[in-house]
């Protein structure tokens, strides 16, 4: 890899994680009650909000959702694909699991506990709802935060960056089709256009930005530079997606009031994916013997989700009081404190781990 690739790496998975990333649950908790509240006393505030959109994309939200993902984006370095023969083994693991495995095992647990286990406890009307968020999840794997994850259980910020990098590439293309199949196999109305508009919107456009400044940031002031401007501007992604949160709970104050069971409910399919997805990840790389600083990163990529793309395209496709947004932002709720478990998971048991035969060195 280029020197210029090795400083990128350092940076971006280097750096430790910041006081508003440790919190992140405790903000969201935050957001939800101040989002239940504005929307049982300020009704009409909130849906004047919502009301502003154009080609059923909320402009204030879409705004929020690029000022919470170009940041993340401008940390992938697309040099860095030339890495992937490298690390063939831990990349195939986390394509395979990202792509084959985890969307539809995400819709596997979405159906057995929404449809069947929890279903006489949720409004019949918005079981198809809940199932489309859990699917919007399950088909976006981490981009941003796990350069985090990664930084925390020791992982090779190379290879990290190679990872998200070709992990992008294949989202641009495998997203739409993926979450297509899967609504219509859980009988869910697929609307293409506005699926293919919500890709473009938030992964084309956004990804394109991104790199646009990434180009010109490091060529006006090299590494050290673009780093600079990425943690000055960090704050702002956190804001923005708290700010996306209490308007979206202000749609469903009335609703969380009513049957507060809600949120726990779609949490169980969401924490039983992360943990499957998370052991599956990291068996497969110790059955490969990969080095365990590349298993790690290749492990939280798939365990945690790309949880901007999925509440901005629940928002598009379903409305911002539908079930589909809601499920989605259960998923940010839960993220933190179950991705912090797993890195003291994988730090803890990285002698065990060791203790296969001829692992890479």
């Amino acid at each position: 890899m280029s020197s210029q690739c090795k400083i990128a790496g350092k940076q971006a998975a280097g750096a430790p994680i910041s006081f508003f990333e440790r919190y992140l649950t405790v903000w969201v908790a935050l957001c939800i009650v101040a989002g239940t509240l504005l929307g049982l006393y300020w009704p009409d505030a909130a849906q004047a909000i919502g009301a502003m959109e154009v080609a059923h994309v909320n402009i204030p939200v879409g705004v929020l959702i690029w000022i919470m993902i170009i940041p993340m984006l401008m940390k992938i370095d697309f040099g860095a694909l030339r890495e992937v023969y490298d690390q063939r083994a831990s990349m195939g693991v986390t394509l395979a699991v990202n792509w084959a495995v985890k969307p539809f095992s995400m819709a596997l647990f979405g159906w057995f506990f929404i449809k069947i286990v929890f279903a006489p406890w949720l409004p019949a009307d918005e079981l198809d709802s809940y199932m489309a968020g859990l699917i919007l999840l399950g088909a976006a794997p981490c981009t941003a935060m796990v350069f985090v994850w990664s930084n925390l259980c020791r992982g090779n910020a190379n290879f990290t960056l190679t990872q998200v990098a070709l992990n992008d590439l294949v989202m641009v293309f495998a997203f739409a089709p993926i979450v297509a199949l899967l609504l219509g196999v859980s009988s869910i109305p697929v609307p293409w256009d506005t699926l293919t508009l919500s890709v473009v919107m938030y992964i084309v456009i956004p990804l394109a930005i991104a790199q646009a400044l990434r180009g010109w940031l490091v060529k006006c002031g090299g590494q050290q530079g673009f780093a600079s401007v990425l943690e000055k501007i960090g704050p702002y992604t956190i804001v923005a997606l708290l700010a996306t949160l209490v308007l979206l709970f202000s749609f469903q104050g009335q609703a969380i009031i009513e049957q507060p069971l809600i949120i726990a409910i779609l949490a169980v399919p969401i924490l039983l994916q992360t943990l499957f997805i998370a052991g599956l990840g990291y068996v497969w790389n110790r059955k490969l013997k990969v080095r365990h600083d590349v298993a790690g990163p290749s492990t939280m990529i798939g365990a945690s989700n790309f949880f901007e793309l999925a509440v901005a395209v629940a928002i598009v496709l379903y409305g911002f009081d539908s079930g589909a947004a809601l499920a989605t932002v259960v998923g940010v709720l839960i993220e933190v404190p179950v991705m912090l478990w797993l890195v003291r998971t994988i730090n803890r048991s990285r002698d065990w781990y060791n203790r296969v035969a001829m692992v890479q060195r």
